[in-house]
């Protein structure tokens, strides 16, 4: 059920049968350790997105997958090799485009999906949404809402790269995952979360200086799996929520 590769007749049939929804799946070209790829982030949206398809589904819901947006705000990380960073203003312009754009199409319904989570990015997205009530929403485990259904290590802050985000690809993408690295990454406790309110805003200014955090070394696949789970039904629960205030009936 990916957008981009339907034909024009294809896409006009289903929207002439009801309601269809886009999920939008967003991230980042950012290193992640010595041990995953630039793509980490995105790979996570479009993992979760996928198992949300079935999900959504199953209450009666029609939901496309949008071509990604692989590029964010990414400064946290500058000074490693692969921080490929735009600016906030530009990402929201964007952002906002692509929604106009797939809701102008007669989507329904646009989630964009996100698992980059630096702070300006965040707002970036969130900026693109405003004035969209019903029509746009965002499934992001930053909320409380949902960070609380997640890891232990995701909680704690110190996760990037490490045993969450590891398992997560792991799972969704192994052959992409140096294995034989991770093992040999001593567990670091330092939380970004902590380091951002304490004003750092470099991950060398935190002490990371391979870029990761946590405890890569003991990251699994079916870990991975479950998480993955957990983000599925994130999306799909913004989705549902947001068809609800549009009036559209779903099983929910």
């Amino acid at each position: 059920m990916k957008l981009a590769e339907l034909t024009t007749v294809a896409l006009a049939e289903m929207l002439a049968r009801g309601p269809v929804v886009a999920l939008l799946p967003v991230g980042s070209v950012e290193p992640h350790g010595p041990h995953l790829p630039l793509g980490t982030d995105t790979l996570i949206s479009e993992a979760a997105i996928t198992r949300a398809v079935g999900r959504l589904a199953a209450h009666g819901v029609t939901a496309l997958v949008a071509p990604a947006i692989p590029y964010g705000v990414t400064e946290y990380a500058r000074g490693f090799a692969g921080a490929v960073s735009i600016d906030g203003a530009t990402l929201t312009a964007f952002v906002r485009g692509v929604i106009e754009a797939l809701l102008r199409e007669g989507l329904s319904h646009v989630c964009v999906v996100n698992n980059h989570l630096e702070p300006e990015h965040d707002t970036a997205l969130r900026s693109a949404l405003v004035g969209l009530a019903g029509r746009a929403s965002l499934a992001c485990p930053l909320t409380r809402r949902w960070g609380r259904t997640l890891s232990a290590e995701y909680k704690s802050g110190a996760c990037h790269a490490g045993r969450y985000e590891t398992s997560l690809v792991l799972a969704a993408a192994p052959a992409l995952v140096d294995t034989a690295a991770a093992r040999t990454l001593p567990p670091l406790a330092t939380s970004l979360s902590d380091g951002i309110r304490a004003g750092q805003r470099t991950f060398a200014a935190m002490g990371l200086d391979a870029a990761y955090t946590g405890a890569p070394a003991e990251a699994s696949a079916d870990e991975g799996l479950e998480l993955t789970e957990r983000l599925a039904e994130m999306v799909a629960t913004e989705v549902l929520e947001a068809l609800v205030t549009l009036g559209l009936s779903t099983t929910a």
